[in-house]
């Protein structure tokens, strides 16, 4: 009898796969080495009885998986290969593809608990149910007869139905148990109910099952990666979505009273007011994340048609603090960047949209200027997050304390190094302009396409053309594109005009080869994981500074730093493409035209 019977029979015999039989069979399809069938069954002796999953207990060891020697061994690779023995598709759960509150009236908990199984997919006449149990099919008549649905058979991780089960089924007993008696309003015909619906009977911002949901979300969108939650309110089912490395994916929908409840909830945690659901406000929690880090979220509200909207921004300490060489800085443009940071005086500029990674760059630059011997004080609106190195103030235009007030009184306060948050009118450029000639380093932002661009934009703001020569340091534009993911990007080509188009006006051998995203289990289908910088560092050469007046020419500016050496947006994406970081798509979604 072959290992492969052995385990169907055990398999249908015993009601579960048997972990002798399952390590023979890996080494008998080579993807275990004999010394690691021995090294599990040593281990095994010494641990004794052990209540996890065969497939757990394999993956534990973290053996190299030797079909595939740069992986290991884990939960999913098992699976797939236990999949093809049974004959049934493998299914990674994605929680962000899974409708919580569908698969949960399937079937109790308890049964999906007993059995192992979660229902992942739910159409009209069908039901997709994993189990890491391929061979044992004692509960399949009973479902079907209940659902009186066809079930189709799919494997996935034994950990990842154990954990989505619970967590799952507490979300939805949690929202089902928030609502309760008050049901779903469908009655609301026009505005003036829609206004009425906060007075309707919404369960308590303090209930448990509220504090529950709102738990459940922050943690999920900690161990997502997702940089932003939004919470958007709608007639009957509210909206909740996480951005992640630049992309909004939807995640649940929430009734309205429940929606409403978990905005309370939040805006009490953020310390704001409850009761105005009028007016636009701003808060921010701390919080720890699944691992016991402490992250910090910003909190903004927006009154619309159906209720208030909020959207939290997520500062991770580990994010917004990087070294340069982290951040996506070229060597060049490393030096170009520390140069200018490096000077007692003079004001240094970074650009670009909202969401380019302005503020990363800026606190991981003030972080390394921040020693001992320096003061460094910061006006921000609003503070991104609390550093006790820096000294920092929050603009508050309720009792008009501007950027240009709060630079002025910094400058009572024997400061080195200021951070102007942004530089958006003629009076905070020119209390900028004060601190850099009065001796003081000044970093601040602009919203711009491109470097040049901010000296066009510090002129049409009216600032004279000598005090931008006697002040700027340097420009860095910024921008962040997806990077593809290690595991499973693969090699194309590129062709000559797409090539010339990134590159101009530089020449630049094209690359033998460049990547492009699949998608795997590592990156959720995305193909993409994680971001980096783009960066376009332009000094303030004495040539380039003969060419700023009045009448200033962008382009001659542009040609001017070209000459000297600075390179573009785009080819500073080229680079990243050319070395497989990411692809000619994502570098043309995020980087301007350049002009000829």
């Amino acid at each position: 009898m072959s290992s492969t019977e052995v385990i169907k029979e055990q398999s249908v015999s015993k009601g579960k796969i048997e972990l002798n039989s399952l390590i023979f069979e890996l080494v008998a399809d080579g993807l275990l080495l004999e010394e690691d069938k021995n090294r599990i069954f040593v281990s095994q002796r010494k641990i004794g009885h052990n209540s996890r999953h065969p497939v757990e207990q394999v993956a534990a060891h973290e053996l190299t998986d030797q079909q595939n020697p740069d992986h290991h061994l884990d939960q999913n690779r098992i699976c797939q290969w236990l999949a093809e023995k049974a004959e049934q598709p493998y299914y990674h759960i994605d929680p962000l593809k899974i409708a919580v509150r569908e698969i949960a009236e399937v079937m109790s908990y308890a049964f999906a608990e007993r059995h192992k199984i979660l229902a992942v997919e739910v159409t009209e006449n069908e039901v997709v149910i994993a189990s890491a149990e391929p061979f044992v099919s004692t509960w399949e008549a009973d479902l079907k007869h209940v659902l009186r649905k066809n079930i189709k058979r799919v494997v996935a991780a034994p950990g990842d139905i154990q954990r989505y089960t619970v967590e799952f089924y507490a979300l939805a007993k949690s929202v089902i148990s928030a609502v309760g008696e008050t049901g779903a309003n469908s009655n609301v015909t026009n505005f003036e109910q829609l206004l009425e619906l906060g007075n309707l009977k919404s369960p308590d911002a303090n209930d448990q099952h509220v504090v529950n949901i709102v738990d459940w979300l922050l943690q999920y969108a900690f161990s997502q990666r997702a940089s932003d939650i939004h919470i958007e309110p709608r007639r009957e089912q509210g909206n909740v979505r996480f951005r992640i490395d630049g992309v909004l994916h939807m995640v649940y929908q929430l009734p309205a009273q429940v929606m409403t409840a978990v905005t309370s909830r939040l805006k009490i945690l953020g310390r704001m007011n409850v009761a105005e659901k009028r007016h636009p406000q701003d808060g921010r929690l701390k919080t720890k994340s699944p691992k016991g880090k402490e992250i910090e979220l910003r909190l903004s509200t927006l009154p619309t048609a159906f209720g208030e909207k909020m959207v939290m921004r997520i500062f991770d300490p580990e994010v917004l603090l990087k070294g340069f060489h982290e951040l996506g800085l070229a060597d060049q443009d490393y030096e170009r960047w520390h140069d200018m940071t490096s000077r007692p005086n003079g004001i240094v500029l970074v650009t670009g949209p909202t969401g380019s990674g302005k503020t990363t760059t800026l606190y991981s630059t003030l972080k390394q200027l921040a020693t001992s011997e320096v003061n460094v004080s910061t006006i921000e609106d609003p503070i991104e997050m609390v550093e006790p190195s820096f000294n920092q103030m929050q603009v508050q235009s309720n009792i008009d304390l501007n950027f240009a007030d709060g630079v002025r009184a910094l400058l009572r306060q024997d400061p080195d190094i200021i951070m102007v948050g942004e530089i958006r009118d003629l009076e905070t450029a020119e209390m900028a302009i004060q601190a850099a000639l009065t001796g003081h380093l000044v970093l601040s932002t602009l919203h711009t396409n491109d470097a040049p661009s901010a000296i066009t934009r510090m002129l049409e703001l009216g600032v004279p053309s000598y005090l931008i020569k006697a002040t700027v340091l340097g420009v860095m534009a910024q921008r962040l594109v997806r990077t593809l993911c290690p595991s499973c990007k693969t090699q194309n080509t590129i062709d000559q005009d797409t090539w010339d188009a990134l590159t101009k006006p530089w020449r630049s051998k094209i690359p033998t080869h460049s990547c492009q995203p699949v998608g795997c289990l590592e990156c959720r289908d995305t193909g993409y994981k994680g971001r980096s910088g783009l960066y376009e560092v332009m000094p303030l050469s004495n040539d380039v500074k003969k060419l700023i007046s009045p009448q200033c020419d962008i382009n001659e500016l542009r040609q001017q730093a070209l000459k000297e050496g600075m390179q573009t947006l785009r080819l500073s994406g080229a680079k990243k493409i050319a070395s497989g970081q990411t692809t000619v798509e994502e570098v043309l979604r995020v980087t301007p035209v350049v002009q000829d």
